[in-house]
């Protein structure tokens, strides 16, 4: 199944602000996604030049390590900042069955 930038914007209007997506190193039937640097790739895609044409994360889009397991962290402002970039890491994480957690801040 592939999702369009205008399905997945018109998903991200729904969603609270103070929410992010955690997508798991771990596939929906148990497995665990191979290559064990994925998280790296994907965050240096969507990484941003600094000084120097140094790649830096986004803030809004970084490796975490959660409970001992690596994990993308994307915050819902990446929609807003950069569109496509989000369209790809939510197209990524569906397209190959991770599992993916909303976390959202009590308020």
């Amino acid at each position: 199944m592939f999702l369009f930038v205008g399905d997945i914007m018109q998903n991200l209007e729904k969603k609270r602000e103070d929410c992010r997506t955690v997508i798991k190193g771990e596939r929906e039937d148990g497995a665990q996604f191979r290559p064990s640097d994925w998280i790296e790739r994907i965050a240096s895609q969507i990484a941003q030049s600094g000084q120097g044409k140094n790649l830096r994360y986004r803030d809004c889009a970084r490796p975490r390590v959660i409970n001992g397991e690596k994990c993308l962290v994307v915050e819902q402002r990446l929609g807003e900042k950069d569109p496509h970039a989000f369209a790809f890491v939510q197209e990524f994480a569906l397209s190959n069955q991770l599992k993916v957690v909303e976390e959202c801040e009590s308020t």
